[in-house]
């Protein structure tokens, strides 16, 4: 069994409670039902977090129902598990679960749950995996560490703590989770421990050239001409330095563009140079708008504005939602 150096092994006894971990783990073998469940439109990071549940939950023999709002896309069809997933919320009867999970959702909204969990008896217990930062505190075990690169590195620790050997499907999970949050280790939430982790991974049997290839050379014909037209648009407010674009409905539809590319539009666009941050709007109905906004630069911190839009989000990458109609006057994109 390989194990990962002491060094690192010593930072993470000193930053998280192993406690913690212990307990969640008794949590889950000693739960009769677990419903586990990961944020609409999903990313790598969130998918590979539930599917190495859904890995251990496999090999302890638990019954279990696992979640996602959206659909799974295809790219991620490599890793484990994934046709285990639903996204048919009628399967789901709230009250047949003891143990309910959330993984990667960063708040109670992000679940999917928000009137079952609010209202959840008492001998239902709540845990979260995460690595957001705290928006509201729902759960009755929250393992949120917003230092760390991303969800599947908090569950490599929540592993490695209760002595679970790691095998490939595992390892391909957590580089997966790895190499999408942070960009392929480009953006500067990426750490040496991060690092550490993922050449671990490569020596558990981790498919580096398959995950690459998977998430991030599968652009479709009509991505990158959304992608170029977007980028045509791109404007930079000179007062505050921050770069704006905007996808429209139409954009969307005539294209034919998958959630999953459009998110990656954002990481993108963020490699723009002397700017302070990007700032992408996206219709996501007829009184609906989203926000993705990026850091540039080190002493910026976005997550402050996305709060205060009703978002969220880390420092160098947040989001939020707001209602209202995107139109343009004048040269100018505004919001009615």
């Amino acid at each position: 069994m390989i194990e990962p150096s002491e060094r690192l092994g010593a930072t993470m006894n000193n930053m998280i409670g192993e406690a913690k971990f212990k307990q969640t783990y008794q949590k889950i073998l000693d739960a009769k039902n677990t419903l586990l469940t990961i944020h609409g439109r999903p990313d790598g990071d969130a998918i590979s977090s539930l599917c190495i549940l859904i890995e251990l939950l496999e090999n302890k023999q638990k019954i279990f129902l696992a979640y996602s709002q959206d659909v799974i896309p295809r790219s991620y069809f490599y890793l484990p598990h994934t046709e285990k997933i639903t996204n048919d919320k009628g399967q789901i009867n709230f009250d047949d679960f003891d143990l309910i999970v959330a993984l990667d959702c960063g708040s109670l909204a992000r679940t999917g749950l928000v009137k079952e969990i609010s209202s959840h008896r008492t001998d239902q217990f709540i845990i979260e995996f995460d690595h957001h930062p705290l928006i509201d505190d729902y759960a009755d075990i929250s393992n949120r560490y917003p230092e760390l690169a991303s969800t599947t590195e908090v569950l490599y620790h929540f592993l490695k703590t209760n002595e679970i050997a790691i095998n490939k499907n595992y390892a391909n999970c957590i580089l997966t989770g790895l190499l999408t949050d942070t960009g392929n280790f480009l953006f500067p939430v990426t750490s040496d421990r991060a690092i550490s982790i993922a050449s671990e991974m490569l020596l558990y049997g981790a498919k580096f050239p398959q995950i690459i290839e998977s998430t991030q050379r599968n652009k479709s014909l009509g991505a990158m001409r959304l992608w170029g037209h977007t980028l045509s648009n791109l404007i930079v407010n000179k007062k505050y330095n921050i770069a704006i674009t905007v996808v429209t409905k139409d954009d969307i539809e005539k294209n034919n563009v998958s959630d999953e590319e459009l998110e990656s539009l954002s990481n993108f666009i963020s490699n723009l140079h002397d700017v302070k941050a990007i700032l992408v709007l996206q219709e996501l109905s007829d009184n609906e708008i989203k926000g993705s906004l990026r850091a540039t630069q080190s002493n910026l911190d976005v997550s402050k504005l996305a709060r205060i839009l009703g978002g969220g989000g880390h420092v160098k990458a947040a989001g939020f939602k707001i209602n209202g109609q995107l139109t343009r006057r004048d040269d100018k994109w505004k919001i009615i």
